[in-house]
């Protein structure tokens, strides 16, 4: 079994921020180590960002079309990015477009299909990573902390601040690790009304003041009461989350400002008396200076903004990675963190070329 793989990672988050790509070398020696090549984000035609943010509104023909017109958008865009390079990767590694995501009744769905990435890429695509885990009984998610224990070990934490925050950690020697709460799929929701796309740097939310009773309610939705495993989809924010933000008669500067204390403040409450010294922290939110302040306010530990390329890529490296363990028939996926009945391999593998 070979110990170096070239791999495209690929990235698409809740956030409909656009696809991540990033060109990956990983390397074991007497451990894993990776290096990005190149990198790159490609923005959303809005038509396409459209039907994914309403994906699950969809008829099933609609639904079906969608998966496969998206896969053909990703090769597109695959082919073009590679013809940049001068590496042609081993295969490509994508984790699809969240839709559904149900796992409490073993349903979960990213779409973005990697037969049709394959076929137009003429590239082995690694795809489907979350429904094994899901079948075993586990959240399907989340899947990233196996790249933060073998990649991003030098940390206490790992905190991601995508559409949605989830963090991972150590503790009594295993990894721990969970989704914390919506974060910039709520913050954009609201800065889309005054015709942003995000709230750059926090700084709508830094002018609006905190309205005490929408963030108790935010703060005593039954999600944050669990324990163990558990995660967050599009479908809970809709349902769950959204309609009080709606219903508040308060600004937009105010929400959002209420929701970034909310974030805030349920971090707070998973880092309460944990021995977390240093964070790394990434994602779109690592951007969010004041989101940054608000949690830290404090400064009870050291957060750790890393260069722009790994705040920006690096779920699509760690998925590039979970493509190599896959490829190597190895555990991508930690029932510690999932709540799965044991350790598993997930990913369909579609071939690309075909042998004659």
């Amino acid at each position: 079994m070979k110990n170096e793989y070239y791999v495209l990672g690929l990235m698409s988050g809740t956030s409909l921020d656009g696809l991540d790509l990033a060109l990956c070398n990983f390397v074991k020696t007497d451990r894993w180590n990776y290096k990005v090549i190149s990198a790159s984000t490609v923005e959303y035609p809005e038509s396409l960002r459209k039907q994914l943010g309403r994906s699950i509104e969809l008829s099933a023909y609609e639904f079906m079309k969608l998966d496969v017109d998206l896969g053909k958008f990703i090769a597109e865009k695959i082919n073009a990015f590679l013809e940049t390079q001068n590496i042609k990767p081993d295969f490509i590694a994508s984790h699809g477009h969240t839709t559904f995501h149900q796992p409490q009744t073993g349903l979960t769905s990213q779409i973005g299909n990697g037969a049709t990435i394959a076929a137009h890429t003429g590239i082995t695509t690694v795809c489907d990573f979350r429904t094994t885990d899901v079948a075993f009984g586990g959240q399907g998610a989340p899947l990233v902390p196996v790249g933060d224990e073998l990649l991003f070990d030098n940390y206490d934490a790992c905190l991601n601040l995508g559409g949605i925050s989830n963090i991972s950690f150590r503790m009594n020697n295993r990894r721990i690790a969970f989704d914390i709460s919506p974060c910039n799929m709520a913050l954009n929701y609201l800065a889309n009304q005054i015709n942003m796309p995000y709230d750059k740097n926090g700084e709508n939310a830094r002018k609006g003041n905190v309205e005490t009773n929408l963030l108790d309610k935010l703060n005593n939705i039954d999600f944050y009461k669990k324990t163990g495993a558990k995660s967050l989809g599009k479908e809970w924010f809709d349902t769950v989350f959204q309609p009080y933000i709606d219903d508040a008669a308060i600004s937009i500067y105010d929400k959002l400002r209420t929701v970034v204390e909310h974030i805030s403040m349920q971090l707070e409450n998973v880092l309460n008396g944990k021995n977390i010294e240093t964070m790394l922290v990434t994602g779109g939110g690592a951007r969010n200076v004041f989101l940054i302040e608000r949690f830290n306010v404090a400064g009870k530990r050291k957060i750790i903004i890393p260069d722009s390329q790994t705040i920006d890529f690096k779920e699509a490296v760690i998925f590039a990675f979970l493509g190599v363990l896959r490829m190597r028939g190895e555990i991508n996926c930690l029932c510690a963190v999932t709540g799965a009945k044991i350790d598993n391999c997930g990913g369909c593998i579609y071939l690309g070329k075909q042998k004659n």
